[in-house]
């Protein structure tokens, strides 16, 4: 009997990507949860594309392959759960490997459902490490309570000894020898400096002024990284504000499931951004993951707020605005020094916003210098790779980057995110040869441009 056409193998069609119905009674269903995990699972077996790319699916290949049939049936549905904690929520297989995406009538979104998951187990207290996960993803309390004058000096001395790091890993479960930030005692917000009053300049492409969202990171850890950024701007005669009251782009709580704390976190910063949106500033946020937040998992959580929507059009990688201000005929390029060799690891959340190399364009500009582009995931994945039960599996994932990086033998290595470019610093540590220097891509930027530190 013709059954009509069965499902086509892949898809040449662009993906797209369903809103996240996380505020529905299914979405936290646990038997529906089951279920798709079990559906996808099973696709995925079939498929295997994305055994590469981290340990989810090594975990979940192994669970299939290791039991009684060799299929998905054979897996107690208990085990499901443990596939989730692997998942960090990079995205990659999403968007560059799995061939089943939307709008393939099979409809597979494994980053999606991983949330689900994690969601679940945060809604019904079944993580494994919940405090500490709830403290880790806190960055913004973290922040402003270590960089308290007399508390930073400690927190930072605390982080380097090694006692008391084993005593962390016993009590709170954050690897020994995990590379964790310092945090500055003169954060960037209150101390970035306020801008010229230059005349306003729209590209055609971009806007002629600039709004800095600074991060947790930025603001607490490295703040240097900002007072780069404002030096760029400077340098090119862009004005620029800084917005004073952020909170945490809700990335790290996003990765742990904990979807009212996004939310909380989204109803802190739109209001204060979409002023700047719907008054035709370029939002620029220094930290890929909080870009993405608000480039694509905000517009997916909350399909229909228009104001999100607005933040979403006017965001900006810095890279992605200073490529569409070159074009525009309205940034210098005049780099009175060169760099030299440079590896650029790109990132996995800058490689999902879907707006190319924007800054290994940006750095070849720069007369002599040659960069070495690696585009493969450094295993740190935000908060995961300090885990104690997964730093030496996020050693594992980036082994192919530290060894790629060495081999470039280049003068500096760097990477859009600067905590993904420690973790790299940690891995190139094993490596043999010379170290390459480590800076951000804005660094060298600055530097390229001849301004001073």
């Amino acid at each position: 009997m013709n059954q009509g056409p069965s499902p086509r193998e892949g898809s040449l069609e662009a993906p797209t990507r369903h809103p996240i119905d996380w505020q529905s009674a299914d979405y936290g269903d646990e038997g529906k949860i089951v279920a798709e995990m079990a559906r996808i699972f099973d696709i995925c077996h079939g498929c295997r594309r994305c055994v590469s790319l981290c340990n989810t699916f090594p975990s979940l290949f192994d669970l299939i392959d290791e039991g009684p049939t060799g299929e998905l049936d054979g897996v107690p549905k208990e085990k499901f759960w443990g596939v989730a904690d692997q998942c960090y929520l990079c995205d990659l297989c999403y968007m560059v490997k799995c061939p089943y995406v939307p709008p393939h009538p099979w409809n597979v979104d494994f980053p999606h459902l991983m949330l689900r998951a994690k969601a679940y187990q945060f809604t019904h207290g079944t993580m494994k490490h919940p405090v500490r996960d709830r403290m880790l993803s806190s960055t913004d309390r973290n922040g402003k309570l270590a960089t308290i004058p007399v508390v930073v000096q400690t927190v930072n001395a605390a982080s380097r000894s090694k006692g008391l790091r084993a005593l962390g890993e016993k009590v709170a479960g954050v690897h020994r020898d995990a590379w964790v930030p310092e945090f500055a005692p003169r954060k960037f917000r209150p101390n970035a400096a306020k801008s010229d009053a230059f005349a306003v300049k729209d590209g055609e492409r971009s806007p002629g002024r600039v709004v800095i969202f600074s991060t947790c990171y930025v603001n607490y850890n490295e703040p240097g990284i900002g007072h780069d950024l404002v030096k760029v701007l400077r340098h090119n005669e862009i004005p620029w504000v800084i917005v004073q009251g952020e909170a945490c782009c809700g990335m790290p709580k996003l990765e742990q499931g904990d979807l009212e704390a996004v939310r909380a976190l989204k109803e802190r910063n739109i209001p204060q951004l979409v002023r700047y949106a719907r008054e035709g500033y370029a939002i620029v946020t220094p930290v890929p993951s909080c870009t993405l937040m608000f480039k694509q998992e905000l517009p997916l959580m909350f399909p229909h707020d228009e104001d999100v929507k607005a933040v979403r059009d006017a965001m900006f990688d810095p890279f992605e605005y200073f490529v569409v201000r070159r074009r525009d005929g309205l940034l210098k390029t005049e780099f009175p020094r060169s760099l030299g060799k440079v590896a650029y690891h790109v990132p996995c959340h800058s490689r999902v916003q879907k707006i190319g190399l924007k800054t290994k364009e940006a750095l070849e500009a720069v007369p002599d210098t040659e960069v070495t582009v690696v585009e493969r995931c450094s295993g740190h994945a935000g908060t995961w790779g300090v885990k104690k039960e997964f730093h030496a599996t996020a050693l594992k994932i980036g082994r192919p980057v530290f060894r790629q990086i060495a081999e470039a033998a280049p003068d500096f290595f760097t990477s859009d995110c600067q905590l993904a470019a420690h973790h790299i610093e940690e891995g190139l540590a094993t490596q043999e040869g010379a170290k390459p220097e480590l800076k951000h891509p804005l660094t060298l930027l600055r530097m390229a441009y001849g301004l001073p530190d």
